[in-house]
């Protein structure tokens, strides 16, 4: 399937897309969190597409392992303000929660998607997105935030994650939303140990469930740095390269915070594979 249907916009993946992460959290893992200060969100939303991102992801909760929730009402406020600012942008915005009222709000200001770590799985989650026409991110998370790094085990990780991916679609499909609407996210980090995480790395394509196209974030994450021995803010050329694994493998979408590096990546890659 090469076609994504986003809110506003029909994306073609027939090429990868590149998602810039614009956090709007107090705490990011990745310390680039914005607070809420909505001029700073504009700023690095321009400068995200003035560098090529085909779309944006907002996040106002931080879901790094062992992080807290933010208050509702806290995480709509900063999501609303955001959605309003960025809108007239005119390119994709997607909104990163897993609480069916967030999901609402966002939909409500003009979220063109919904990323939705925990799979649509909280009570309400189906409900709140199926009546629309936004895209949607199925990810795959073991527990949640404050326990999932604790001990995942798996016998199969990439089964697994990929039968319960297949559930979060049978489910989205019950309630009438379309498949054209859905990528799948297995959850880079997210109750996976670095074994766990590449090895779903080396099989990535096993995740293109029914042919669906596969989103990826791996970005600056642990699992970099667990073998390059890099800090977080020296994660960037083990991000650049494994973006270009994922799409090697079949990522349709990579999530990344370092646009113009990755959108550069991709350029040459490109290259290599429409040469004659």
């Amino acid at each position: 399937m090469t076609t994504f249907l986003c809110g506003r916009f029909e994306l073609d993946l027939s090429a990868p897309r590149v998602m810039a992460i614009i956090n709007l959290t107090d705490d990011s893992f990745s310390g680039d969190g914005l607070k809420g200060d909505t001029p700073a969100v504009l700023r690095r939303a321009e400068k995200a597409l003035k560098e090529g991102a085909d779309m944006l992801d907002l996040g106002a909760e931080s879901t790094r392992p062992g992080s807290d929730p933010v208050p509702e009402a806290k995480e709509i406020d900063h999501v609303v303000a955001a959605l309003q600012t960025l809108r007239p942008l005119g390119s994709p915005l997607s909104v990163d929660t897993m609480k069916p009222a967030v999901m609402r709000a966002a939909l409500a200001a003009g979220a063109d998607m919904i990323n939705d770590i925990a799979g649509f799985s909280a009570p309400g989650a189906v409900e709140a997105v199926a009546g629309s026409a936004c895209g949607l991110c199925v990810m795959h998370m073991q527990n949640d935030p404050r326990t999932m790094q604790q001990t995942p085990r798996y016998d199969d990780v990439v089964a697994e994650v990929a039968e319960v991916l297949a559930a979060r679609v049978r489910a989205l499909a019950a309630a009438g939303v379309a498949r054209g609407r859905i990528v799948l996210d297995p959850g880079f980090g997210f109750g996976k140990n670095v074994a766990h995480n590449y090895t779903m790395l080396k099989h990535l394509g096993r995740f293109a469930i029914d042919g669906l196209p596969i989103l990826v974030g791996l970005s600056r994450k642990s699992m970099l740095g667990a073998i390059t021995g890099a800090t977080v803010e020296n994660r960037l050329l083990a991000s650049i390269t494994a973006a270009i694994l994922a799409v090697e493998r079949g990522a349709r979408i990579v999530r990344v915070h370092d646009v113009a590096a990755t959108v550069e990546a991709l350029k040459i890659w490109r290259a290599c594979t429409e040469a004659a």
